[in-house]
């Protein structure tokens, strides 16, 4: 009987520390992924799409997967200590969102070859670290269509965050659709140098307002501050990123969306495979990484099938809101009748269109 006893505890131990290394090869074989956004995740923008997207891989991976998230992440010290936080917590992929956190996700890239990452807005690239960008100046251009049609002062105002080329593609583009539907659209712009400075934005708004803008384009503002200025003010707004209709009940004109999850749930599935490579992606209409919602009933249905047309278009290809002839800003010939701007010249554009009367900054 003491011999059973001894037996049955001994199976007892083994069955114990069979389950403990059970679960320690769990945990190590579950990828463990890092999100670190530039602003509040909120309700809506930038950030909350980010996070839509991380989402949807716990939606798509269940167990395999464990995400982590740090929000209102400054660029630059901060972002690359949250970084080396990360990857010495055991971050095996890191997605990184915003722009000026590139420089930093690189140099520890290179230190930590067995972490990938995903980097938004960026244009460089490593093996392990790869970049990821949406085709928004499509969404602008058909966006401008709508601001074209509904501007009564053929004013229309930008509220910027940057004059990095990803932004300024977006306000040429927005003024072209604008050209389209109406020719002699101009447009103002003021730039925030800020990813996230809702006050700044609010004043900037009411400024483009006061110098006659009845259209307001809150281009990569991460709140609805922009948004919310036009519905009290009586004037017509786009925004971008995400629906914001909620804001705008009467004056949302339409929104720009995106969704990141296709493409995040490409690349987790790449690491969990082990066939990630770091390159490039730029989503557009044609895999339904960008879009347009809640056009506002303003519009006629003649207006909005137009608009439409051209969306089908640009996803099956057959036009590029960058068609040749394109005039500058500064009366020179940008892009030839025939002609369509190539990928490489529009992700480092630094020219604004003719229309534009706000100069870029130094």
């Amino acid at each position: 009987m003491k011999l059973l006893t001894k037996t049955m505890k001994n199976l007892a131990v083994a069955a114990v520390a069979t389950a403990m290394i059970a679960s320690a090869a769990s945990a190590a074989d579950k990828l463990k992924i890092g999100f670190i956004y530039p602003s509040p995740v909120g309700d809506v923008g930038w950030a909350y799409q980010l996070d839509e997207g991380r989402k949807k891989i716990e939606a798509m991976f269940g167990d395999q997967v464990e995400t982590v998230v740090v929000e209102n992440v400054p660029e630059g010290p901060d972002a690359a200590r949250i970084m080396n936080q990360m990857a010495s917590t055991g971050a095996g992929m890191i997605m990184i969102g915003s722009f000026g956190y590139m420089n930093d996700g690189l140099k520890l890239a290179a230190q930590k070859p067995d972490i990938n990452f995903i980097h938004a807005s960026g244009y460089k690239t490593a093996k392990n670290f790869g970049t990821f960008l949406t085709r928004n100046y499509e969404s602008a251009y058909a966006a401008g269509m709508a601001a074209g049609y509904a501007s009564k002062s053929n004013t229309l105002g930008v509220v910027a965050a940057y004059a990095i080329p990803e932004v300024v593609g977006i306000i040429n583009a927005f003024t072209l659709g604008a050209q389209k539907t109406n020719p002699d659209t101009t447009v103002k712009v003021v730039w925030l140098n800020s990813w996230f400075n809702p006050s700044k934005a609010q004043e900037s708004a009411k400024s483009l307002i006061a110098q006659s803008a009845d259209v307001i384009f809150s281009l990569y503002q991460d709140t609805p501050s922009v948004v919310s200025v036009a519905e009290a003010e009586g004037v017509y707004v786009v925004n971008t990123s995400s629906d914001m209709k909620k804001y705008a009940p009467t004056k949302l004109l339409a929104s720009m969306t995106i969704d990141w999850g296709p493409h995040f749930i490409k690349q987790v599935k790449a690491d969990l495979d082990g066939t990630f490579e770091g390159t490039s992606y730029w989503g557009g209409m044609a895999d339904g990484a960008v879009g347009l919602s809640s056009l506002n009933d303003d519009l006629t249905a003649e207006q909005k099938g137009d608009i439409q047309s051209v969306m089908d278009d640009i996803a099956a290809g057959s036009f590029h809101p960058y068609d040749g002839p394109i005039t500058g800003q500064d009366g020179s010939e940008k892009i030839a009748a025939g002609e369509t701007i190539e990928d490489g010249a529009l992700l480092g554009i630094d020219w604004l269109v003719a229309g534009v009367e706000t100069k870029l900054p130094n």
